[in-house]
């Protein structure tokens, strides 16, 4: 059997999009920053997928809308822009999570490098972050603070509301990489209090190399891709009109059917949920209720994640052991690590992460061969005789209860 169990790391293009991608390069193919007939009846097209993509996220304005190659550029627009346009005013500190996208902390390292201080703070060990932590840490010289929506590796979902209405308050911009969230979660800008927000289309069925950055109006952006007009002179380049029409379809197709969706693929986590929990010394992490509706992180102790990985792929299972995005990387995930999880049980992660297309029957199947091989690897492991004969102490509670 084969089964598709990575859809954080990205989903397959959905017909829907792959019909407007098609229909896009047979009839609009002109350049919309061209004045002939055949470039504005591009650009009306991509006026199309502005104003599908605002409607799907509540933005204010179809001009607060810019398609970027996907949600790490629109992350480092974000930052880039509050942290060098007020840095003017003296505000130079800035707040995020410990456990953000690689994206968010590589940018934050950057900036700190030219000067800018960062608080890091630490969710709590659900993985979710109190929001009374975010307002004590903000200063007087607080320039932004970026939460992501919903963590890519173990699902938890964090308080946006409260920490955008707290941001408002206390006059400080408040961007969320929503890569995670959008398509798969409902996201109102507005009643959120978000100021920017990223997205990219290949994690609702979009394609690749395409993605959304919301700025609300008044905010001053810096350019990150130099070299032309395109997007209010705001990003350089040709925009890709097929890629982006097709991403705005999928987005909409995805909003639209959204409740059904979150209450299936829910189903299908919690029925995998309650199959694996009676693996002895392993845990769920991340908060069991708020998390994403496809999301299971799961830490195995006494075996590493990456062979694990391996021996499922042999049985058609395709999941992860982590983010996509660090994949080449022995470290245990940092995700992991910055919300408490023992370095040992973050060794021994797997994040199955599903969607509308897999079925129980897959699930079951999952749960099947999770067990055989955990009790494979075990098996041979010096490391588990260690455990079991008390040389070593668990990490991981035998039993995990929600």
């Amino acid at each position: 059997m084969k089964v598709y169990a990575d859809n954080a790391a990205t989903t397959y293009l959905s017909k829907t999009a792959r019909d407007k991608f098609i229909e896009c390069l047979d009839n609009f193919n002109g350049n919309p920053n061209s004045l002939h007939s055949d470039g504005q009846r591009t650009q009306e097209v991509l006026d199309e997928a502005r104003e599908i993509v605002a409607g799907c996220i509540n933005a204010a304005k179809t001009n607060e809308i810019y398609f970027t190659s996907g949600g790490s550029e629109a992350d480092n627009q974000a930052l880039l822009s509050a942290a060098r346009g007020l840095s003017k005013k003296g505000k130079k500190h800035l707040i995020t999570l410990n456990i953000e996208h690689h994206a968010i902390l590589h940018t934050m390292a950057k900036l700190e490098k030219e000067g800018f201080e960062v608080t890091y703070l630490a969710p709590e060990s659900n993985g979710i972050v109190d929001p009374q932590k975010v307002a004590d840490a903000i200063r007087e010289d607080t320039a932004l603070v970026s939460v992501m929506f919903a963590n890519n590796e173990m699902g938890a979902i964090q308080p946006i509301p409260e920490i955008g209405k707290i941001c408002k308050e206390k006059g400080v911009l408040f961007h969320t990489d929503a890569v995670q969230a959008a398509g798969h979660l409902p996201i109102d800008v507005q009643a959120m209090n978000i100021d920017m927000l990223s997205m990219s289309g290949h994690k609702f069925h979009g394609p690749k190399g395409c993605g959304v950055f919301y700025a609300r109006n008044g905010i001053r952006l810096v350019n990150v891709i130099e070299g032309g007009a395109q997007e209010r002179g705001k990003r350089a380049g040709t925009v890709n009109v097929p890629a982006i029409r097709a991403m705005a379809e999928a987005l909409k197709e995805a909003c639209d059917n959204m409740e059904p969706n979150m209450t299936r693929v829910a189903a299908l986590r919690d029925r995998l949920i309650n199959g694996l929990k009676d693996i002895p010394y392993s845990q769920l992490n991340g908060d069991p209720v708020k998390r994403l509706p496809g999301n299971v992180n799961w830490s195995f102790e006494g075996v590493e994640g990456e062979s694990l990985l391996l021996h499922l792929d042999m049985y058609g299972i395709e999941c992860s052991s982590g983010s996509a995005c660090t994949s080449e990387s022995l470290d245990p995930s940092h995700v992991l690590l910055g919300m408490g999880v023992p370095i040992e049980a973050a060794h021994g992660s797997l994040r199955f992460s599903l969607d509308i297309d897999n079925t129980e029957e897959q699930i079951d199947y999952i749960i099947e061969k999770v067990h055989y091989v955990i009790d494979y690897y075990r098996s041979m492991s010096p490391y588990w005789e260690d455990l079991q004969t008390g040389k070593r102490q668990h990490c991981v509670p035998e039993h995990w209860e929600a």
